[in-house]
């Protein structure tokens, strides 16, 4: 039985290196934002604005007056790869 070497005084026997725990969520989606017009938190709808080589540009509408609440970038992970004819 080999001891844990940070703690000779743990009965507990040494262990692997865990692996880095996976991520648990990728991206967060906004589902109700502030809205200066309404005066209040409204549901939001997410409409693509840009697509840029650093990734998509999303912004965030009120559901009701449709008033720009946000934006967001989703970066892409794969990268943009050009065609050349």
């Amino acid at each position: 039985m080999e001891f844990n070497r940070k703690n000779p005084y743990n009965p507990r026997p040494a262990s692997r290196p865990r692996p880095r725990p996976q991520a648990q969520y990728d991206q967060f989606e906004a589902s109700a934002l502030y809205c200066p017009k309404c005066r209040q938190a409204m549901p939001v709808r997410k409409r693509l604005l840009l697509v840029l080589p650093e990734g998509d540009k999303y912004e965030y509408l009120c559901a009701a007056c449709f008033t720009t609440v946000g934006d967001k970038i989703e970066r892409d992970t794969e990268g943009i790869k050009l065609v050349q004819t």
